[in-house]
């Protein structure tokens, strides 16, 4: 027979009258998609399950936040530049790879590299990259040659609280020498500084190299040339951005509305400005591109032209180059006295006499280079401001939106 000691009973039905009002206390604050199970134990010691908002507790609301995420995954990128579109163009790998060129064609699936790649599954069993329009060496070729400017615009959909930004290049790809990272906060209409990196922060972007951060500009962009020595291999190679690394207040992230402010973003923008510096370039003196010389220099060119029979000075138009230019000696360039050949036709008698101090340039071979990307991540959470725990898609456009509690409204859950 079943014995039931009182105070054991009614010990027993008060636990189990407990749980049940705690699980009705919670029913109001179900969320099915995004809630968490807890799980409790009865009087008889069976297993109850409850599931519970991550925005309440027992004791009413509390802050909650979306799960972290790849908020560019399967994001559609807007790329001011891509190889193919106008025509089939060629590409070559960079020279530490072997420089071998391939062939760049929009309307053949095998040889075609759509911004859409960007965003894709990144698989490094099957890397799917997207390349601009090849980049002739020449464009590059002179430390004073304008940037190129290729854009590459990710629209996030709405407010992310943006953790880092990664870009990872193509195999056999140079990483780029100076790349310029922008946020916008507000759709695009307006976009600030975000991140730079560069060997020469200051000739490009007029900024000290790797600058101190102090509370006092903790939203400050920085430049660094750190992605030019991590690893010591540029070539299929990395840069992740932090957005919180080495900020001050990191720590107390949550009670700084400055870096709440600073890592907030609607869009995000990546400018490639230079493919890579020449060696020496403060000092070098670029002799292909005539553009950049000091008028000394370019005296001296047009005079080796002249003399060469490249230019007929009565006309000013342009005759057969020969395939070299001879001068003295690299000594002799440097102090800007080319060997001036009166005579073209005696052009092989003084190669021949002259042959232990000649230095001969041959014609350039153009080699295209593309800025190449295999992987375009941008790592963060929805901005909702504590107030919901997941965004959802909404309307017939299905814009992104938090799903808001602690009664509270909009895109962000900004109104109460």
């Amino acid at each position: 027979p079943k014995q039931y000691a009182m105070g054991s009973y009614t010990s027993d039905r008060l636990s189990l009258t407990t749980v049940c009002t705690i699980a009705i206390f919670l029913i109001p604050f179900l969320s099915s998609s995004s809630a968490s199970n807890k799980h409790y134990r009865d009087s008889s010691n069976r297993r109850v399950s409850a599931v519970v908002d991550p925005c309440y507790d027992i004791n009413g609301a509390k802050r909650c936040i979306p799960e972290f995420v790849n908020a560019a995954f399967n994001t559609p990128v807007e790329a001011s530049s891509t190889c193919g579109i106008s025509g089939p163009s060629r590409y070559c790998d960079d020279s530490d790879s072997g420089g071998a060129c391939h062939q760049c064609d929009d309307t053949d699936v095998k040889h075609r590299y759509p911004p859409i790649h960007l965003t894709d599954l990144n698989n490094p069993n099957n890397v799917t990259c997207w390349r601009s329009d090849p980049i002739p060496e020449q464009s590059h070729a002179s430390p004073n040659a304008p940037p190129d400017n290729v854009t590459l615009t990710l629209p996030l959909g709405k407010k992310y609280e943006i953790t880092y930004i990664s870009l990872q290049f193509c195999p056999k790809t140079p990483k780029p020498d100076s790349i310029a990272i922008y946020k916008s906060m507000d759709y695009g209409k307006t976009w600030q500084p975000f991140q730079f990196y560069s060997s020469q922060c200051r000739r490009v972007y007029g900024r000290p190299n790797r600058a101190t951060i102090t509370k006092a500009n903790e939203q400050e962009a920085l430049c660094t040339d750190s992605h030019r020595y991590n690893g010591g291999d540029s070539i299929s190679s990395r840069i992740a951005f932090s957005t919180l690394e080495g900020r001050p207040s990191a720590s107390e992230f949550d009670n700084s509305p400055v870096l709440q402010d600073w890592v907030t973003a609607t869009d995000i923008r990546v400018v490639f400005n230079r493919m890579h510096f020449p060696a020496n370039s403060d000092d070098m003196l670029d002799i292909f591109d005539q553009t950049t010389l000091p008028p000394i220099i370019k005296s001296a060119a047009s005079a080796i032209e002249s003399a060469a029979g490249i230019v007929d000075s009565d006309k000013n138009t342009k005759l057969d180059a020969p395939e070299v230019v001879i001068i003295k000696s690299a000594k002799d360039l440097q102090n800007h006295e080319p060997m001036l050949i009166e005579d073209p036709s005696a052009a092989e008698s003084a190669r021949k006499a002259l042959a232990p101090v000649v230095t001969t340039i041959q014609p350039q071979v153009s080699i295209s280079y593309s800025y190449s990307v295999a992987d375009f991540a941008v790592g963060g959470r929805c901005k909702c401001n504590g107030h919901a725990s997941k965004c959802i898609t909404e309307g017939s456009q299905g814009h992104l939106v938090c799903d808001c509690k602690h009664n509270t409204a909009g895109r962000d859950c900004g109104q109460v």
